[in-house]
């Protein structure tokens, strides 16, 4: 099995050793590549549950909103989505967004965010009556 790293080889050591246990085998890292012998893999383990693994771990890195992982056979690739100029802006803002939103709400303290006057009260839905089952006569009536 084979594991194409692209632009995260800088981080190849990181998931040989991530995948070792996983996958019951000593990954051999060669340039920008992940060499896993098939012999050696535990019983049970395909390419594809391989990919849930490297997933996995660019989840624990956060980076898994920035790359994607194909499986062609026993060849994986990881590839590194290229977004556009607005796109990586945008992603910049939701990150800083919360943070500066949990602060304004601090400072304002517990006040409501629409004074209680503009809110219009709905009436309340009844809920649909089943109808009831009739009681069986009994033979002494």
């Amino acid at each position: 099995m084979k594991i194409e790293l692209g632009t995260l080889k800088d981080r190849g050591e990181e998931l040989a050793t991530f995948l070792e246990p996983r996958v019951g085998a000593k990954p051999a890292l060669s340039g920008d590549a992940i060499e896993i012998d098939d012999a050696g893999v535990r019983e049970g383990v395909r390419p594809r549950e391989v990919k849930t693994y490297i997933k996995r771990f660019l989840f624990m890195k956060g980076v898994r909103k920035n790359y994607r992982v194909f499986v062609a056979g026993k060849e994986l690739t990881i590839q590194e989505i290229e977004l556009g100029e607005k796109e990586e802006e945008k992603e910049e803002k939701e990150e800083k967004a919360p943070k500066a939103e949990a602060t304004e709400e601090k400072a304002e303290g517990a006040a409501p965010a629409e004074p209680e006057e503009a809110k219009e009260e709905k009436p309340k839905k009844t809920a649909a009556k089943k109808p009831r089952p009739k009681k069986k006569k009994s033979e002494e009536d």
